[in-house]
């Protein structure tokens, strides 16, 4: 049996297809290479498997080379590769994209009439498995570095989830204390609305494009459940100004220096 093959149309198709599975590859690792890198790494792959394409070699070696030396090339010449196991994670990325578009994209062909429009959809799929990972990522970072605390203040206790956050380094600028941060809505409950006689102050912080005061106060003890139990007597505590979470995953910033 013999088949019809437009190596045009073959090398057209493949320098998109590989172009975008590199492009969301980039995304996700963070590489920080140029369109025109990833460009130009779509149209070696391409171009390398019409090469094979069009040589007599055994079914075999055809094989280890589209699957294993061509994606291999591809991946070193479109990305910033640095070690063994960064080129590892981005082939195994490589091909868990081309699965995810393939499936997708293959769900959608019999709906799809014109070439065009086909395409659009392998694009888009590309962006949103781009995007979908990062969220993926995030949220498994966020919940490795989540912790259950308690809260005692004024014979009362809550039970919390807190963000360990490396990033956290407010301090109050008089004691040289460490503050962590609650939303303001468990700050309301734990403390309650009337502040009379409770200690609340104002301290200087400093964010990303400005400045700002926060209003802190202190709780009687707390108790960090990581790696067992830690304890922490008269810590201060911070009043954020919205939830830090959309999916209300945590109710507390703790700052790392609190154990220190």
């Amino acid at each position: 049996m013999y088949y019809e093959l437009y190596i045009d149309v073959l090398f057209l198709e493949n320098f998109m297809l590989d172009s975008l599975l590199l492009f969301a590859v980039n995304c996700v690792m963070k590489c920080g290479r140029s369109f025109g890198r990833i460009i130009l790494g779509g149209a070696a792959g391409s171009a390398l498997t019409c090469l094979v394409i069009a040589l007599p070699l055994p079914a075999a070696v055809k094989l280890i080379f589209y699957h294993v030396v061509i994606n291999s090339l591809m991946i070193l010449a479109a990305l910033k590769i640095k070690s063994a196991a960064q080129f590892i994670k981005a082939f195994i990325l490589v091909y868990l994209s081309a699965f995810a578009a393939g499936g997708f994209l293959q769900i959608l062909q019999p709906y799809i009439r014109y070439a065009g429009l086909f395409y659009a959809v392998a694009v888009g799929s590309g962006f949103l498995f781009a995007k979908a990972w990062k969220l993926v990522s995030r949220m498994l970072r966020e919940e490795q570095n989540i912790c259950r605390v308690t809260l005692y203040v004024e014979n009362r206790k809550y039970s919390i989830r807190a963000l360990w956050d490396t990033g956290n380094r407010l301090t109050d600028p008089i004691t040289g204390e460490p503050v962590s941060i609650l939303a303001q809505e468990l700050a309301g409950t734990v403390f309650g609305k009337d502040e009379t006689g409770k200690g609340f102050r104002y301290i200087p912080y400093r964010y990303v494009g400005g400045e700002g005061i926060m209003k802190v106060c202190r709780a009687d003890r707390m108790c960090v459940d990581m790696d067992g139990e830690r304890w922490v007597e008269n810590p201060l505590l911070g009043v954020g100004e919205a939830a830090f979470s959309e999916t209300e995953e945590y109710q507390m910033i703790l700052n790392p220096e609190v154990f220190r």
